[in-house]
This record gives C-alpha cells, sequence and structure tokens, in this order.
C-alpha cells in the first residue's frame, strides 16, 4: 500500500502531476484543480530552475484492469476522500469531484447541517448524490464535532448567485471563489475578490 508520496514535480497537468521519487520511479498522481493551483503558487515563490518538492498523501486505486494513485496535500483531505468513496455509488473521480470546489471544512459544515442545496449550488454535484452524501455522513460529521451553524455556508451560495448574476457561468463563478482566501469574509467581500481572480484569469 502506498500511503505517500515525496519528490519532484516533474508534470502538471488540468487532473493530475508526475511525480518524480528516488530511485528514478515517476508516479502519475490525480489531484483535485485547488490542489494543483497551490502547488503551482507555490512553485512561483522559488526559482524556477529548482525542482519543486511536495509530498503528497495518497490512496490507491485498484480494480482488474485499472490502478490509479490519487493525491491530496493534506491528510484530513485523504480520510474525507476515503470516507466518500465508501458511499455506495460513489467512486475515486467523483469523490475528487466533490471535494474540488468548496474547502473542506465548508463541505463538512454543509454535510453536517444537511444543506443539499449549498451542495447541489457550490459544490456542482447532482441532488440525488447530494443527499446521499448527507444521509451517508451527516451524523458522522456532526459526532465529529463539526459545527452545524455555518453562516459562511450562506454568504458562499449568495456570493455564487451574484456572479451567476452578473453574468458569469455557475462554473466560472465556482471556480474563482475557490479560489478566494477562506478568510475573505461576507459575500460582498468574496464577490470583489472572485471578480479580481476573474479579471486575472481574462488577461
Amino acid at each position: 500500500m502506498i500511503s505517500a508520496l515525496e519528490g519532484a514535480v516533474e508534470l502538471k497537468g488540468e487532473r493530475a502531476v508526475v511525480l518524480a521519487t528516488a530511485g528514478g520511479v515517476s508516479y502519475r498522481v490525480f489531484l483535485n484543480p485547488a490542489a494543483i493551483r497551490k502547488i503551482t503558487e507555490r512553485g512561483q515563490k522559488i526559482d524556477p530552475s529548482t525542482p519543486l518538492r511536495v509530498k503528497l498523501w495518497t490512496h490507491l486505486y485498484q480494480r482488474e484492469d485499472t490502478q490509479e494513485l490519487y493525491g491530496f496535500l493534506h491528510y484530513r483531505e485523504l480520510e474525507f476522500f476515503e470516507t466518500l468513496i465508501q458511499i455506495p455509488g460513489i467512486g475515486p473521480k467523483s469523490g475528487l469531484g466533490i471535494m474540488a470546489v468548496a474547502p473542506l471544512d465548508t463541505l463538512k459544515k454543509a454535510i453536517a447541517a444537511g444543506d443539499t442545496s449549498y451542495l447541489t449550488k457550490v459544490s456542482g454535484i447532482g441532488r440525488k448524490t447530494a443527499e446521499k452524501v448527507i444521509l451517508e455522513l451527516r451524523d458522522k460529521m456532526a459526532g465529529k464535532g463539526v459545527l452545524v451553524e455555518a453562516p459562511e455556508l450562506k454568504e458562499e451560495a449568495d456570493a455564487l448567485d451574484a456572479l451567476v448574476t452578473l453574468g458569469y457561468t455557475q462554473s466560472e463563478a465556482r471556480e474563482a471563489l475557490a479560489r478566494v482566501p477562506a478568510g475573505v469574509r461576507g459575500a460582498s467581500e468574496r464577490v470583489k475578490a472572485a471578480l479580481k481572480r476573474l479579471g486575472e484569469g481574462q488577461r
């Protein structure tokens, strides 16, 4: 069982990175876009001629004709991913998709609150999938002390609505909001920060 990998980033794609480890072995590891953005930003802060080294906590998914590695920058993200894929009908790609947009703490709060509308709107998953996730995980999240009262859920949903009203697609709005630091609070402030991100992407 491969529980973690550490090495230099050889290649980055939209959904995966290739990590070169000791001994000349390279691994393709699937990541969510937020993790790839963080790795890219980290690489921009160092000398471009120096290979960027990262450590990824990994889950090895195996089937008869498939072996895939899924990676996470933090162990608690791996734990949540492995909890998600235990739900019938949710495979690793679906699990990664659920985690792809909303921050982990926000997802946990939405699940603990039983907020299907937040999950379908902000995370972009279907209603049936959202209901299944909440049914399976709500008690677990509440049992782990996740706060049910979470005003930031409404803030994020309101910010998403505002961006869509301004003409952006749901996907564009979710992507921009995902890049706004969690410390930026209030729907209007998050909209301003997201618009800045969207403007940067158009240059």
